[in-house]
């Protein structure tokens, strides 16, 4: 009897210890405690580089899963405003990101983390033979642009101001993308587009640089939002997006560095 009680009374040590070897596996995981899912809303521009820079996240933060809702900043801006649940809200213009913070929606100040500039998209091969800004105003000419309430559109009436150029777009598109499919599909002769776009559909499109755009570079700001559901993974993210391994993803995506860095 005596050995069976003491058989017995080990065997709530031994279960005691099995039970902290299995919290210590657990504790094994990302050691930032970063975890859940994380919503960034982005601009259209920023689709592709900022696809990677999620699975860059997701990789070294495992408990992590994050979600995109890509669209015109403008239109994300009034999202965010009317209670659109976010972690991040990245710009492409400080303008659409202003309608945020005015709104008192983030948590500090934003901060740029790329430039982007202007360039012409025309189909592969560029069939109507456009070589500056001004042969966009050619009689017959299918032109895409951005609206004007759209940081890509506000950029082109910039240039084509500045350039004295006038020109009636056949269309005016909510993003970025949007106009550059006008041009992929063949439905347009031009678009005025991101030169990361270009770059994304190379294989479908050409781009013609003119030197008119560098008057209207957009600067792309972003920040974690003040009712953030996942505030330590938001801080994360937008760390990672600065960091060497998030700019060199954006530099080869043809974003340029922000001024001064």
């Amino acid at each position: 009897m005596t050995r069976i009680r003491t058989a017995l009374a080990v065997l709530p040590m031994v279960a005691a210890l099995g039970l902290a070897g299995c919290g210590g596996d657990a504790g094994d995981g990302d050691p930032s405690g970063v975890t859940g899912t994380l919503t960034v809303f982005a601009a259209a521009s920023l689709t592709e580089s900022f696809t990677t820079l999620g699975r860059q996240f997701e990789d070294a933060h495992p408990g992590v899963r994050v979600t995109f809702n890509f669209a015109g900043s403008s239109a994300l801006a009034t999202q965010i405003t009317q209670g659109a649940p976010a972690d991040v809200f990245a710009s492409a213009a400080p303008k659409n990101m202003a309608t945020v913070t005015d709104a008192g929606a983030t948590v500090g100040s934003p901060t740029v983390f790329a430039r982007n500039q202007l360039v012409i998209a025309v189909p592969k091969g560029n069939p109507a033979g456009v070589a500056r800004l001004a042969d966009l105003t050619r009689p017959g000419a299918k032109v895409a642009l951005c609206a004007e309430q759209v940081p890509c559109g506000a950029a082109a009436t910039r240039v084509l101001g500045a350039a004295g150029v006038k020109l009636t777009p056949v269309t005016l598109e909510q993003d970025v993308k949007g106009a550059l499919s006008k041009v992929t599909l063949g439905e347009v002769d031009a678009a005025l587009v991101y030169r990361t776009d270009v770059r994304s559909a190379a294989a479908k499109v050409d781009g013609v640089e003119f030197p008119e755009s560098a008057g209207a570079i957009n600067d792309y700001p972003v920040v974690v939002l003040k009712d953030a559901p996942n505030p330590a993974a938001a801080r994360a993210f937008v760390d990672h997006i600065r960091s060497d391994q998030g700019r060199a993803v954006l530099t080869d995506a043809g974003f340029q560095p922000p001024t001064g860095s």
